[in-house]
């Protein structure tokens, strides 16, 4: 379900891209629970450790052979257990029980406050702290953090700043992939004169909506006021929402939307890919990473037929919107520690890296041990773009306004689709959600 949904992209996938240079890098910890101690011994031998995660399939395999390698290293057995797509539906219970896993893995960093309020987490160790502080930007420790205190390290990111465009309908129209708002949306009104419809929106998938609308608000407002709004330090009813409404506007007219906005409003992700690559209904699909996979399914080759611009610039602002994963500790087990700096350090990012399906927001993770070209430009996206890299909006609220259907931003942005004459009444219907919330 939703934006925390795996970037599976699959090895191979092919896209044009400049070549990655490399990151800079840090050396490995010393005197660590996770380096094997002096004479070869494993300094975690005997040790269990028990790791929730949402990830099955394919992303768990990958994300197995991360732990094997840290069992190979310290000499810790490490069980894995699928919390499935509601971890908090079934941390929760474990939780009230005594029974938690060693190790848990949040899909949105606003359940790291909601279990430090619960006394769920542990703090993580200086030795985990140091490998945060080497690897990562001030930024993605306080996403770890609640009340001062750091409690987790984001480990994996989907990238959510992408345009994803059908080449044979920009071939059809004469059209170029835009760089600026400007242009993208010309380029959409000469698609639509060329009898395809520009865009396939998930209107359905309230989401998919909260993704559009923080990656016009980051370019035009900047990263300060992008973190006001999301710690609601700023209202809803803000000029600064204003404009970036007033631009979401400007795409989303019926005439520009596959199916008319009826339509829209009964499509779900993954739905709107298919109407681009399947059916070739429609030329572009606003939304993340992970559209490669359900393009591939839906007979499309990326880097062929299925390709990709980043999200253009609508202000100042070349926006970068992430989502991920935050590992977090709720025992205080000796491995638990242990793996947290593991999981957070240059070398547990690059085996990870190498498998599919990965972007790690660790600086220090070069993109070239990426295995495809696609994921390597993506990675060195994130490099680049540095302190201005934004956490998921809505991901960072609490979830009864940014992770509910049929409730909060989700809802307020789904009738807005339906009508986006009104941005006054959306606005006011976002704050009256966010004051609920944030309460």
């Amino acid at each position: 379900m939703r934006k925390g949904r795996a970037a599976a992209i699959l090895a191979g996938l092919a896209v044009a891209v400049a070549a990655c240079g490399n990151a800079p890098t840090t050396t490995a910890p010393t005197g660590s629970a996770s380096a094997p101690a002096s004479g070869g011994a494993k300094p975690l031998e005997g040790v269990t450790l028990e790791v929730a995660a949402k990830w099955t399939g394919a992303e768990q395999k990958n994300f197995e052979q991360v732990l094997k390698a840290f069992s190979d290293k310290t000499g810790a057995k490490v069980t894995y257990a699928s919390t499935g797509e509601d971890t908090g539906a079934y941390l929760g219970p474990r939780i009230q029980g005594g029974s938690p896993p060693d190790v848990a893995i949040l899909p949105q960093p606003g359940l790291v406050q909601q279990y430090a309020d619960q006394d769920a987490l542990k703090p993580l160790s200086d030795e985990v702290i140091s490998e945060i502080d080497a690897n990562y930007t001030p930024y993605w420790k306080e996403l770890g953090s609640a009340d001062g205190q750091v409690y987790g390290v984001l480990i994996k990111a989907a990238h959510k700043s992408l345009v994803w465009y059908r080449g044979q309908a920009f071939e059809d129209a004469g059209v170029q992939p835009p760089t600026t708002w400007d242009e993208m949306v010309t380029a959409a009104q000469t698609v639509a004169d060329s009898g395809t419809p520009p865009f396939s929106f998930c209107g359905a998938s309230g989401w998919t909506l909260t993704d559009l609308f923080e990656n016009v608000y980051l370019s035009t407002a900047g990263p300060e006021n992008y973190d006001k709004l999301s710690k609601h330090e700023i209202p809803w009813t803000d000029p600064t929402v204003t404009t970036a409404l007033e631009k979401i506007q400007q795409i989303v007219k019926n005439d520009f939307l596959v199916d008319g906005t009826s339509g829209t409003m009964q499509t779900d992700f993954p739905t709107c890919v298919s109407k681009v690559y399947g059916t070739d209904d429609a030329a572009m699909v606003i939304e993340a990473d992970f559209v490669a996979v359900e393009a591939v399914q839906s007979g499309a080759k990326v880097g062929d037929e299925a390709k990709y611009f980043p999200f253009p610039k609508v202000g100042d602002t070349a926006p970068v919107v992430l989502g991920g994963d935050v590992a977090v500790a709720m025992k205080d087990s000796p491995g638990a520690m242990a793996l947290l700096q593991f999981l957070a350090s240059k070398e547990g990012g690059e085996i990870w890296a190498k498998l599919p399906g990965y972007l790690s927001p660790n600086k220090n993770v070069s993109p070239t041990n990426y295995p495809d070209e696609l994921t390597r430009q993506l990675g060195q996206t994130i490099v680049s773009a540095g302190d201005a890299v934004r956490y998921d909006m809505s991901d960072l609220a609490p979830s009864a306004f940014g992770g509910t259907d049929g409730k909060g931003e989700w809802k307020v942005l789904q009738d807005f689709l339906r009508d986006p004459s009104d941005i006054k009444g959306a606005q006011e219907a976002l704050e009256s959600e966010a004051v609920k919330a944030w309460k």
